[in-house]
């Protein structure tokens, strides 16, 4: 289920969805639960492995949805070969794709190219190994989500939480002028 929390503290209801959504590997590297493996055991008809009193969470994971978009060109698709695929790893990183070296994008369907997920024992922690990763990753000759999401990381409004549903424009705004 999905909520929007305004400054008073009050809740407004976006949407429920009752399938395994993109953003599910946030949840799985907080529990430690493996989601999918869970879904199609019991799509198998096998009972679930844990209850709900088994669900601790531990740490903060951010996710990034590195599209093959112009984000200062309205997110216009950029459908093309890859020629240059590096990915970010180590501690702290995540990385769910289908693409390498060679790739095609094809013009027609979802752009999304990777979910890159950080953890951190803190916020400020998922959100300085998410800087790392970004840095990392390097997609070319596509032009991609990947610097707003610099932009974002880098902003201190980001960082102390102070963000609201025109967060977005606002930033896409600032990009405009630099």
């Amino acid at each position: 289920m999905e909520f929007l929390l305004d400054k008073n503290g009050l809740f407004y209801f976006i949407e429920m969805n009752t399938r395994i959504q993109v953003e599910h590997p946030v949840t799985e590297m907080v529990t430690g639960i493996d989601l999918i493996k869970e879904q199609i055991r019991v799509a198998a008809g096998e009972p679930l492995t844990l209850k709900q009193d088994d669900v601790a969470l531990e740490g903060w994971a951010i996710e990034c949805r590195i599209n093959a978009e112009d984000p200062a060109n309205a997110f216009a698709p950029c459908p093309g070969r890859i020629t240059q695929c590096q990915l970010p790893g180590g501690p702290g990183v995540r990385v769910d794709t289908h693409i390498f070296a060679g790739y095609e994008v094809p013009a027609y369907y979802d752009s999304l190219l990777a979910k890159l997920i950080t953890t951190g024992r803190t916020r400020q922690d998922a959100i300085r190994t998410m800087q790392r990763a970004l840095d990392e990753c390097l997609l070319e000759p596509l032009r991609t989500t990947i610097p707003l999401h610099k932009q974002i990381f880098s902003d201190p409004t980001f960082w102390r939480g102070q963000i609201a549903t025109d967060y977005i424009d606002r930033q896409l705004e600032l990009g405009e002028r630099d």
